[in-house]
C-alpha cells in the first residue's frame, strides 16, 4: 500500500473541532466539513470487489460527491469534458476574466447568493451588449462563465472566467461574423459597462431590502453611507483581463476541463501538516507566476477554505447567448452550417486534458476495474457495504445536520 498523501480532509479531521470553537459556521459550511471528512471512508459505505484472475479482494468506499471536495471532482470533470466536447466550434476562443473590486468582498461574503448572481448577470449582459454593438462586433455571441471566489492563497477574490468563441451570428442569423484575429472586444469598454450594470443591480437589491448588512457593514443601512459607498466604487477602475486566444478547439476544451470543476485548493498543492501548521504550494501571479510555498495555522487554513462554500443549489457554471441551454442545440447547428462545419468536430472528443488524465490515474485501480495486485484481471463486485452509522454519528460535524 502506498504512502498516504496529505488531503484537505486530514486538516479537517485534526483541527475541525478547534475551528468550530473559534468561528461561527453556517449550515452549508458545516455540511462541507462533514462531507469532506467522511469522503471515501467506511462511514459512507462502499463495495467489495474480487479479481476474477488472482482472487485478490479489495474494499472501495463511496465518495461524498460534494462539489467542494477535491477528491470528487475528477469524475465530474471527465463527464463534463465528454458532454461539452460536441459544443466546440472551429474558431479562435478567448478567455476573459471579470473581477470584483476588493471593497465589495465583505458585502459578497454576507450576501453570496445575491451578489454572485448580480455578478453573473452584469457580466453576461455586458458581453452580449458590447458584442451586439455595430461599433464593435455586431453579432450575437455565446460563452461559458465559471465563478471562482478564491485567490491562490485562499483569500476571498471573486471573479468570473468567461470563454468566448471568436465571433457570432449576424443580426439576421444568415451569416457568421468573425472577430479580428487575436482581438475580441475592448476591455476598457467592458470594464466601464460592467461597473455601471453591477452597481445599478446592486443598488436595486439594496432598495428592495435584499441585502443583509451586519457587523462592520451595519453602517451601510444608512442611506447616506450607502450612497457614499457606491460613489467610491464608481471612481474605482474595475479589472477586466483578456488573455491571448486559444488557436485550436481542443486547447479550449482542455483548459475548460481544468477550470470548470476546480475547488479552492487541490490536495496536490498540500505539502505538510505539522505542529498545527499547513504548508501548501501556490502560484505567485505578482512575481512572474513563480511557485512559492505558504504556511498557515490549520484553523486559519480551514477558515479560508470555507470562505468559498457556495449556497446550496447555486449554479457556478452558466452559459449564455447561442450557448444558452434552451437554444444551444439549434444555434450551434446553425453556427456550424454558417462556418462550413456541418460535421461535428469528432477529433476533440478523443483526447483528455492532462488534468483529467492525472485525476484518473490517481484513482484506485479497482475504481477502473483493473486488479491492483496482478494488473491483469478485472475486479468483479461481490457485495455492497452499507454506511457505518456509528462512525457517521461520531463525526463532530454532523451536529444539527440531516444524516440521511
Amino acid at each position: 500500500m502506498g504512502k498516504h498523501r496529505l488531503e484537505v480532509a486530514d486538516v479537517f479531521r485534526s483541527h475541525g473541532e478547534e475551528y468550530l470553537s473559534s468561528y461561527p459556521t453556517s449550515f452549508e459550511q458545516r455540511r462541507v466539513l462533514r462531507n469532506l471528512t467522511l469522503c471515501r471512508t467506511a462511514s459512507l459505505g462502499g463495495h467489495k470487489a474480487k479479481c476474477d484472475l488472482c482472487g485478490h479482494e479489495e474494499i472501495s468506499y463511496n465518495s461524498c460527491r460534494d462539489r467542494h471536495c477535491p477528491k470528487c471532482q475528477g469524475k465530474a470533470t471527465a463527464e463534463w469534458y465528454e458532454a461539452r466536447s460536441k459544443d466546440l466550434l472551429d474558431v479562435e476562443y478567448f478567455h476573459v476574466v471579470f473581477t470584483l473590486p476588493e471593497k465589495i468582498g465583505p458585502l459578497a461574503l454576507q450576501n453570496k447568493r445575491c451578489v454572485y448572481s448580480i455578478l453573473f448577470r452584469a457580466v453576461s449582459e455586458t458581453l452580449l451588449e458590447i458584442a451586439r454593438d455595430p461599433k464593435h462586433l455586431g453579432a450575437e455571441i455565446g460563452f461559458l462563465c465559471t465563478l471562482h471566489t478564491w485567490a491562490q492563497n485562499l483569500l476571498h477574490h471573486p471573479h468570473i472566467h468567461c470563454v468566448v468563441p471568436g465571433g457570432g451570428l449576424s443580426p439576421d442569423h444568415r451569416g457568421w461574423v468573425s472577430c479580428p484575429s487575436g482581438f475580441l472586444l475592448p476591455v476598457r469598454v467592458l470594464s466601464r459597462l460592467l461597473r455601471g450594470k453591477f452597481l445599478a443591480f446592486l443598488n436595486k437589491a439594496y432598495r428592495k431590502g435584499e441585502l443583509e448588512l451586519f457587523g462592520k457593514l451595519k453602517g451601510l443601512t444608512d442611506a447616506d453611507q450607502w450612497s457614499r459607498f457606491l460613489s467610491s466604487l464608481k471612481k474605482t477602475e474595475w479589472n477586466v483581463y483578456a488573455k491571448p486566444p486559444f488557436t485550436r478547439p481542443e486547447e479550449t476544451l482542455k483548459y475548460l476541463a481544468r477550470y470548470t470543476h476546480r475547488v479552492a485548493i487541490s490536495n496536490r498543492r498540500l505539502l505538510s501538516l505539522e505542529n498545527g501548521k499547513v504548508t501548501f504550494r501556490f502560484k505567485d501571479y505578482r512575481n512572474e507566476n513563480r511557485y512559492r510555498t505558504m504556511t498557515l495555522d490549520a484553523v486559519e487554513f480551514i477558515r479560508r477554505f470555507l470562505l468559498h462554500v457556495l449556497p446550496k443549489g447555486f449554479m457556478r457554471i452558466r452559459q449564455y447567448g447561442f450557448l444558452a441551454n434552451r437554444v444551444r442545440v439549434k444555434k450551434l447547428g446553425l453556427c456550424r452550417e454558417l462556418l462550413g462545419k456541418a460535421k461535428e468536430c469528432d477529433t476533440v472528443s478523443s483526447g483528455d486534458s492532462a488534468d483529467v488524465k492525472e485525476r484518473r490515474a490517481a484513482e484506485k485501480p479497482s475504481d477502473r476495474g483493473t486488479c491492483p495486485a496482478c494488473r491483469k484481471g478485472r475486479m468483479v463486485p461481490l457485495e455492497k457495504i452499507p454506511p457505518h452509522r456509528g462512525c457517521l454519528q461520531e463525526c463532530p460535524f454532523t451536529i444539527a445536520l440531516d444524516t440521511s
